[in-house]
């Protein structure tokens, strides 16, 4: 369940720069949003290969 609270913990920290980008036109924002997806994009390409090492660890033993 840490893996779930790290991806929770990152969206929740990107909401004022999604704030400030989509109400506020705030460009530096936006960037920092790109950057916030593409660390989110990368923690749930770690979690899904832990699952799918895990389940196959399940399925051989």
């Amino acid at each position: 369940m840490a893996r779930f609270d790290e991806v929770k913990d990152l969206v929740m920290s990107l909401e004022g720069d999604f704030e400030k980008f989509y109400e506020k036109n705030n460009q530096a924002a936006g960037t920092r949003v790109r950057k916030g997806m593409q660390d989110l994009k990368t923690l749930a390409q770690a979690i899904r290969s832990e699952v799918q090492d895990t389940k196959n660890k399940a399925e051989n033993a």
